[in-house]
Order: C-alpha cells, then sequence, then structure tokens
C-alpha cells in the first residue's frame, strides 16, 4: 500500500502544470516515448533531447492559438469529411464534367518557378472550392488567386454558371436592389426641398452578366472552409474610380472605403473593380491556343471580338520561342477595358424611352451637349509586346525558372 501510495504521489507531482508554459512534465514524457516508439530510429537517445524540443515548442504553438484561430481549424477540418454525395456510388465517367481542374497539379508548375502558397494551403483552397462546386451549379471553377490584406485576407475564386443557373440565383438580388430604388424614388418625392438646376452627367450602365467586365462571376472567402461570399457586378463608375485611388484592402467586404475622389461604395465594390482589371491587364496566352470562330472572322461592325475558342491544332512552341524578348509570341485573352469603365463603349447621349419621357415634361432651353468620341483599345489576342511601358520600363518580361528543363 505504501508503495501505491509513493507512485501515485509521484504521478500527482508530475502532472504538477507549470507556470510559465502551462505543461506538464507526465504528458511530455508520454509524447516523448510515443514519439520514439512510432520512430523507432537506431539513435533515439542521441536525439532525445531534440525531440524533448520540438514537442514542447509544438504544444506551446498550440497553447498560444486564439479563439478566432481555434474556430478557424475547426471550420478547416469539415473540409477533410466526406459528405453524403461523395459516399454514394459515382455515375459513369462519360456523363461526369468535373468543372475544378486539379489546383495541385496547376501548383505544381508555379512551384517549379518559385511561387505559390505552399501546399498544404493550395490542398485547403482545393477543398474549400470543391464545397463551392457542391454548393452551386457551375460549369467552371478556377482558384483566381489570394489578396492580403490589413486584418485579413480574400481567397478569390473565378466562376462560370451553368446555362440558366446565374438566372436562378440572382433573382433575389435584382429584387432587393429594385426595391431599395423604390425606396430611393419615394424619399425624392417626399423631399420640398428646392434642387438646384445642375444635372450630372448620364450614369454609365453597367456590362450584362456574361460580357465585358461582368464576363465572369467571382467569389470569395477570407480563409478555406469559411462561407464563399458572391461579389456583385462591377459598375464602370467603380472601375474609373479605382484607377485613380490606392487603398489597402482591409478583409471587411462591409468596410467604407474612404478617399478622394469618393468611391461609389464599399471594400466589397472595390475588390470586384480591381479583380476586373487585375484580370483584364495580366491573363495572357501563347500565340495561336486561343482562335476566333470561324463565323466571327468578319469583323467589319468595328465593335470587335469577345470570345474565341481553344485551337485543337495547336502546337506548343519551344522555350527559346516563349521568352523572345521581343514578346511577340504571348497575347492577351481577356478583353481590354475602356477609360469608360466598360470593354464595349456606349454612348451616353443616347437616351432611353423613360429618359426621353422625364424630359418631356420639365424642357427647358440648353445648349446640346457635344457628341462623346468613341473609345477603342486594343483587340482581343492582341500581344503583350504592344503594351504601354510602365515607368519608362517594359510592361512585360520572360525568362527561364531553369536551365536543367529540357528544351
Amino acid at each position: 500500500m505504501a508503495s501505491e501510495a509513493l507512485i501515485a504521489n509521484a504521478k500527482d507531482f508530475l502532472k504538477t502544470e507549470s507556470p510559465d508554459s502551462k505543461l506538464n512534465l507526465y504528458d511530455h514524457l508520454a509524447s516523448i516515448l510515443h514519439s520514439v516508439l512510432e520512430g523507432r530510429t537506431t539513435n533515439s537517445v542521441d536525439v532525445f533531447e531534440d525531440t524533448s524540443r520540438n514537442i514542447k515548442n509544438n504544444a506551446t504553438n498550440e497553447n498560444e492559438l486564439s479563439e478566432e484561430d481555434i474556430a478557424i481549424i475547426k471550420l478547416q477540418n469539415n473540409l477533410f469529411e466526406k459528405s453524403s454525395a461523395e459516399d454514394a456510388e459515382p455515375e459513369p465517367e462519360d456523363e461526369v464534367e468535373m468543372p475544378l481542374p486539379d489546383l495541385m497539379d496547376t501548383a505544381h508548375y508555379f512551384e517549379q518557378a518559385g511561387v505559390g502558397l505552399g501546399r498544404e494551403e493550395t490542398f485547403r483552397i482545393f477543398l474549400a472550392l470543391k464545397n463551392l462546386v457542391d454548393t452551386h451549379t457551375l460549369q467552371n471553377v478556377r482558384f483566381w488567386g489570394k489578396i492580403f490584406g490589413t486584418m485579413k485576407n480574400y481567397i478569390v475564386a473565378e466562376v462560370e454558371y451553368r446555362e440558366g443557373a446565374e438566372d436562378e440565383e440572382g433573382e433575389e438580388g435584382e429584387e432587393a436592389e429594385e426595391a431599395k430604388e423604390e425606396e430611393e424614388e419615394e424619399e425624392k418625392e417626399e423631399d420640398d426641398i428646392p434642387k438646384p438646376d445642375y444635372k450630372p452627367p448620364p450614369k454609365i450602365p453597367k456590362e450584362e452578366n456574361g460580357t465585358g467586365c461582368n464576363k465572369k462571376t467571382y467569389f470569395v472567402c477570407n480563409e478555406p472552409g469559411t462561407e464563399w461570399v458572391k461579389l456583385p457586378p462591377v459598375e464602370p463608375a467603380e472601375i474609373v474610380c479605382a484607377r485613380q485611388i490606392k487603398k489597402f484592402f482591409t478583409g471587411d467586404l462591409n468596410a467604407p472605403v474612404i478617399s478622394y475622389p469618393p468611391f461609389p461604395g464599399t471594400e466589397i465594390n472595390y475588390l470586384r473593380a480591381q479583380i476586373a482589371r487585375i484580370s483584364a491587364g495580366t491573363q495572357i496566352s501563347p500565340v495561336d491556343y486561343y482562335k476566333f470562330e470561324e463565323d466571327d472572322e468578319d469583323d467589319s461592325d468595328g465593335e470587335g471580338r469577345d470570345s474565341f475558342v481553344e485551337n485543337v491544332e495547336f502546337e506548343p512552341l519551344r522555350n527559346q520561342e516563349l521568352i523572345d524578348p521581343s514578346l511577340s509570341n504571348w497575347v492577351h485573352h481577356v478583353q481590354h477595358i475602356l477609360p469608360q469603365g466598360r470593354c464595349q463603349w456606349i454612348n451616353p447621349a443616347v437616351k432611353t424611352e423613360a429618359e426621353d419621357f422625364d424630359d418631356e415634361e420639365e424642357e427647358e432651353e440648353r445648349e446640346e451637349p457635344d457628341e462623346p468620341v468613341p473609345e477603342h483599345g486594343p483587340p482581343l489576342l492582341n500581344p503583350i509586346s504592344e503594351d504601354s511601358e510602365v515607368d519608362s520600363m517594359p510592361a512585360w518580361s520572360a525568362g527561364l525558372t531553369s536551365t536543367h528543363v529540357p528544351q
């Protein structure tokens, strides 16, 4: 009995928690022995101190996690759990269309150039994108990139809906916008304050979904596992203002954008505008990888082409051709954004029927504004060698990531 009491007292002493690290020797020794037995190396006695130090450091880091970090870990843990749909019997391969490409394979090639987010984070993002595919009817999904913020970051996904799917999801948002506009009109009608004669310039309408700057739809989240948020379509005024200001992102989509000139929206609109600008200026592909459809060969209307198809007869270029200093073998495959904030220019002087009716009610003698000059930009699949210089330096440069790669 005495020996059992001594053992119990010794065990209690070993379980005494350190006031500094909040660890106890009993659990620490158990973790060391578990690691030694799991590894079963011949020099376990030589690396005992290193094993002890590594285990202690890992345990200390776990104790320093905030409640927010722990919540994110729990959310990301759910990414690794199989859904009921995955447990079901798979459909025949001919009927399955996987909208999400192999992100890990893509990340491997970026890794060869020394860029990327790391394999662990990339895999978590892949699982988060897989959840996005499971919850929305999507045709294509692409990891667009990661934008850093002062408080949180943004993981951005670029998607295309299946035909008709986006219209169903967008009905609720359109109804909310219409209700908000009606409320604003009612407030204006109730307001009896005298109004100035100044008439602001006409608002440039946004491009329809699936065209121009709104050709793609974007979702964002702060961390893999958190909820995906769909970004609204971008307005021309937002792009025009975003070109004139420089602001850090905070990671809060509802944060105000305090700037001059004033930005017409919150951070969710600023983020969408900058995504549109980055996409239009930085997405390139080898020449002849894409081609225009035969039906679009005639460009006599002057509006330019806005679509293309993958060239099935494309023959890959040699590495030396791809890094040619002339850069004539690379082209832009996203439409250029005009100074107006749209990809397709629209004449703001042309009024709709509703605007004509309003003008008839309060006709006044005033000088007719000058007819605006149509804006034109580089055509689709334009060589990057024609891009303007940036601070007296070429906009693009090409080089090999490794001289040991077979040519």
